[in-house]
């Protein structure tokens, strides 16, 4: 080809990668293995250029290790169960499985078009019937050992969809879908035993040195190890049963600063109370339309029911406090019951101001003056603070070693004991939902609650019911109205039994994807051998906002799987490393309708001129630049659309090349085009030197060390994910190789190497070059080039030569040349010497290695 052809080169290397099977993993002892795996998407049916970068960038680690005599493990899959697909058959009519099945075969046919180097024949959804119904096998082997159990919990009741939502899923008091107010209802409910492991699961975070600080901060503050001070108040008056409050607190300091008790909603001794107390119904009632996120109680206001009931003091059991049924206090952490202590607390602060309760400190700053009765007094506890009110120890000490002393004290005292208590709370896991894995157990009246025998598994959701499609236009889960799947007999004694309809949490389905990976074909949910050979995962990439919740449950989830025999010890902690990319931005492209509402605008659809950009009537648009790629706002890029007009390559450097790799990058269609326009230069260079003859002229030494500069720098980079860096040092390479005079056998041996090194971006027009250049095999099995460290080391250096202040050329010599020499050299260069016209200079300045100052 005369020119850069992607529409005939992409093709054609992607079909003799397949006909190789090139990518394909087998398990060898031959040779060190290396597991590099992306974050699996879900199928909404099309991909963005978010996609784009997060796999190029696991795919360039994937193409170097196997270029660097790794057996790697690159495999793509989808997480397929959950919500969107149930509304999307709710709107049209259809069934989830046909939509999630149509979209996971347009992705595919999206996504293999930008040549990832993937083990296509691992691929699966979590929807497929083969792996839940090894996620049921788990979940049963987990219910045999103690990891699973159910109990009464209260949760967010949407009356409207019938289902729970968890916290985030409420917005205002409202179903974040159904927009009906949310109820707070006690039903039973399946969990998972991971505040067990709440302890080794934040501990053995310091042991994860290769992932981001941020993320490993993130999941300490979210599992919440506290030491503190566990007691009970006695009551006064109080139902019978009910003589005594359990607190926890991590300020057992600040007890003498104590005004008020406030209990949950559903604290026991409020639903005792609300029986008989209709307006206290009417307020818990209110309490339980709230949204229970950190975010929406901290913004709430803060309101309370007095009780009437009065509890005493532990130091001074003349001292009485009331008690109140609290909206910012939650059942599921700690006791469901707080003491209050305004003077050194925002939210109880609000409240006692609210309701007119004293207000009294328990420490000061060692310096400058506060006012408690106007805002409360909150210094960090690593902060030195004076105690104006001692439970134990020194009048001037930090809040944690008064938090110790104050536990000590109110031992030694029989007041109470020192516990360490978590944050974290069980894992929830039911769901009243069609869309998602069902839970292996069936209800039998004489029986109980029964696992499901092994052999049945999987237990298949219903496709249609009687020859029926489901209807899913009808509010709550269709497995319940569904008699045919949901009535069986019992596993235990064979009576009529009902099946469990709820199905579990979608974040269990991208729990141990990444175990099944290695062996996905397997009858038991992993192959012991082939897991004890790919795993752990080497390379894990993914974003952030996966950084707390998705990477927690899957921690958990291979500890559970080491204790029931399907996974290494070894495996407990599943992702060796972790990496964390940002976004693909782009500007937002908008107009005002004539009701004045934005109108968004496709980015294909402004021309921009200028730094302005208008509609093809004309109309001038605004420009919002820079800001997360939305549907909504239809500042979304098509890959598709990419890859059509410049080819996959091009996509895949620029989304590489233009930012470090855990920062944003902004797409522009200029940057594209630089892109393509550099990867067309790359081609002719190239195809240049394959079809030309060119003489030695003794530079071949020049461009050789340049190109070893170039192998070092690129795989430094790479090896660091400074991607970005790598790629601006091709461009450098690029520049030298095109203005290179060496001869053919040099510049080719460098053309060569770029076509190694920019292998792992651009592998398409990489292997087009290796092939121009007489390359043996594939460039994707080619080893990788290694830096020869003696070309390295700089024989020469280049000094700047200044005449009179102004730079005028330059000068190469070897670096241990003499100044005398340098002075000679220097006099007899073309640009002094034409300054001087023969005349002396009055002064000649040498500073070695560094620059020639000549005043004439």
């Amino acid at each position: 080809m005369s020119r850069y052809d992607p529409a005939t080169i992409e093709p054609k290397w992607q079909a003799a990668w397949d006909e190789a099977l090139t990518f394909k993993a087998t398990r060898t002892a031959d040779k060190p293995k290396y597991y590099v795996l992306e974050m699996f998407p879900y199928p909404s049916g099309r991909i963005h250029i978010g996609h784009v970068r997060n796999y190029t960038m696991g795919d360039v680690i994937a193409r170097y290790k196997k270029q660097n005599g790794f057996n790697v493990l690159h495999p793509m899959g989808f997480d397929a169960f959950g919500m969107p697909a149930e509304n999307a058959a709710m709107a049209s009519g259809g069934h989830p499985k046909d939509w999630t099945y149509s979209n996971i075969d347009t992705m595919v046919e999206q996504m293999k078009p930008l040549g990832f180097g993937l083990d296509w024949s691992r691929m699966f959804a979590t929807c497929d019937p083969d792996y839940y119904g090894q996620q049921q096998g788990l979940f049963l082997d987990m219910l045999e050992a103690g990891l699973v159990y159910r109990k009464n919990a209260v949760v967010n009741w949407d009356p409207v969809d019938m289902t729970v939502l968890a916290n985030e899923q409420v917005e205002n008091g409202r179903g974040w879908r159904s927009g009906a107010l949310v109820e707070r209802k006690e039903l039973t409910q399946w969990f998972f035993k991971i505040s067990d492991f709440s302890g080794e699961l934040l501990d053995a975070l310091d042991g994860l040195d290769d992932w981001p600080a941020k993320v490993k901060l993130m999941q300490a503050n979210w599992i919440g190890r506290s030491r503190g001070l566990e007691f009970a108040f006695s009551t006064v008056d109080a139902p019978e049963g009910f003589d005594r409050i359990e607190v926890y607190t991590t300020r057992p300091d600040t007890l003498l600063g104590a005004s008020f008790v406030g209990i949950s909603p559903d604290h026991p001794l409020a639903r005792t109370l609300e029986k008989d107390n209709p307006e206290l119904a009417e307020f818990v009632a209110e309490c339980r339309r709230m949204g229970t996120s950190e975010e929406e109680l901290e913004k709430a206001e803060k309101r309370g029911f007095d009780t009437g009931i009065t509890v005493r003091h532990p130091f001074d059991t003349s001292v009485e406090l009331p008690v109140y049924v609290a909206n910012f206090i939650l059942m599921d952490y700690g006791t469901g019951a707080i003491f209050g202590c305004p003077g050194h607390d925002a939210r109880d602060h609000e409240f006692a101001t609210k309701y007119g309760l004293p207000i009294v400190e328990t420490f000061v700053p060692l310096e400058g003056e506060i006012d408690i009765s106007a805002e409360p007094f909150v210094p960090q506890k690593s902060e030195k603070v004076r105690y104006t009110r001692l439970v134990a120890g020194e009048e001037v000490q930090t809040g944690d070693e008064a938090v110790n002393a104050a536990v000590a004290f109110c031992e030694e005292n029989g007041v109470g004991h020192g516990v360490t208590k978590y944050r974290l709370r069980d894992w929830g896991l039911s769901r009243q939902r069609y869309w998602g894995c069902p839970i292996p157990v069936v209800h039998c009246e004489a029986c109980g609650v029964v696992p499901e025998k092994k052999e049945n598994l999987p237990i298949q959701l219903p496709y249609d019911e009687g020859g029926k499609p489901i209807d899913f236009s009808i509010p709550g889960n269709p497995l319940d109205r569904h008699p045919d799947w949901r009535d069986c007999a019992c596993p235990s004694c064979g009576a009529p039994a009902r099946r469990e309809t709820d199905t579990m949490d979608t974040f269990v389905d991208s729990s141990w994807y990444f175990a099944r990976f290695t062996s996905p074909d397997a009858d038991t949910p992993v192959d012991p051998e082939e897991a004890a050979y790919w795993m752990n995962v080497d390379q894990y990439i993914g974003g952030i906002e996966h950084a707390i919740l998705h990477l927690l449950y899957s921690r958990f989830f291979a500890r559970a799987m080491h204790l029931t025999g399907h996974l290494p010890e070894k495996c407990k902690e599943p992702f060796n490393a972790l990496f964390t990319q940002g976004m693909v931005t782009h500007a937002i492209y908008q107009t005002k309708s004539a009701e004045g509402r934005p109108v968004y605008h496709y980015p294909e659809a402004v021309e921009l001129r200028d730094g302005r950009g208008f509609l093809e009537d004309g109309t001038e648009v605004e420009i919002i630049p820079s800001a997360k790629m939305s549907k909504s706002k239809n500042n979304v890029v098509d890959p598709v659309a990419i890859i059509g007009q410049y080819g996959a390559d091009t996509a895949r450097w620029f989304v590489l090349s233009d930012s470090p790799p855990e920062r944003d990058v902004e797409w522009t269609a200029s940057g594209a085009e630089a892109a393509n326009k550099h990867l067309s230069r790359v081609y002719r260079a190239c195809a240049e030197i394959a079809a030309g003859d060119v003489p030695p002229t003794g530079e071949d030494e020049a461009l050789l060390r340049e190109m070893h500069k170039a192998i070092h720098d690129v795989t430094m980079g790479v090896e660091s994910f400074g991607f970005n860096a790598a790629i601006a040092r091709l461009y450098a390479f690029t520049n030298a190789l095109t203005k290179s005079r060496a001869g053919t056998e040099a510049k080719t041996q460098a053309a060569k190497v770029l076509a190694q090194l920019m292998s792992p971006m651009t592998p398409h027009l990489s292997e087009e070059i290796w092939q121009l250049l007489g390359g043996e095999g594939l460039i994707a099995d080619a080893a990788w080039p290694e830096a020869d460290e003696a070309m390295l080391v700089e024989d020469t250096v280049t000094l700047p030569i200044q005449v009179n202040g102004k730079r005028r050329g330059e000068l190469t010599v070897p670096k241990d040349m003499a100044k005398e020499e340098i002075e000679k050299l220097v006099l007899a260069h073309e640009a002094v010497e034409r300054t001087l016209q023969g005349a002396a200079p009055k002064k000649l300045i040498v500073v070695p290695g560094r620059i020639v100052n000549v005043v004439a």
